[in-house]
């Protein structure tokens, strides 16, 4: 049974490639595009960023402010030239799918309910190095160079941040348990 639905979807796929091939061949330039426009401008930016005075040219001088300056301008760089033209690609692409027939997207299975992602996403990461430049700030490290932090000041912070992770989530989460324990504890059965 699994075959059979999997060797029909494949099919569908195809057929819906082959009548669609333009509009296909159009979104893979544009994504091979992007992406190498991404990377362009990234290696533009880090060669501008050292030449200008934004970041010092040896890592090991780097403070924690030079970081945030970077990856800010970084990501104001990525946006304004690759970002905005991605954007509207996207709504020309979203328009192309608008004016599909309704008929045509039931036919490849292609409206309906969406399955949900059982992955995390990302957000982790990036929350941490943000909780990791405040507790540099925080500590009076900002204009120091990376460098110089010990392991035990690395591994420190990471326990602060730890705290930090517990005191802002666990305890809003416990509160909201035990409310929700009192609230079935009331009903009347």
């Amino acid at each position: 049974m699994t075959e059979v639905t999997e060797v029909e979807e494949h099919s569908l796929w195809g057929k819906f490639l082959r009548r669609h091939w333009q509009a296909f061949g159009v979104f893979i330039a544009a994504a091979i595009l992007a992406v190498i426009g991404a990377v362009y401008v990234f290696v533009w930016f880090t060669g501008n960023a050292q030449s200008t005075g934004l970041v010092p040219e040896t890592l090991g001088l780097w403070t924690m402010g030079n970081v945030v300056l970077f990856i800010l301008h970084a990501i104001f760089w990525e946006l304004v030239l690759i970002g905005v033209p991605v954007a509207i690609g996207a709504v020309v692409g979203w328009q192309w799918w608008k004016r599909l027939p309704d008929e045509e997207k039931k036919e490849y299975h292609l409206s309906g309910k969406r399955s949900r992602s059982s992955r995390a996403g990302g957000a982790i990461s990036p929350l941490l190095f943000i909780a990791f430049a405040i507790k540099v700030y925080v500590d009076g490290n900002w204009n120091v160079a990376i460098s110089t932090y010990s392991l035990d000041y690395v591994v420190g912070s990471m326990v602060t941040i730890l705290i930090w992770i517990v005191a802002i989530f666990a305890i809003p989460a416990i509160i909201g348990i035990i409310w929700w324990i009192r609230h079935e504890m009331n009903k009347k059965p």
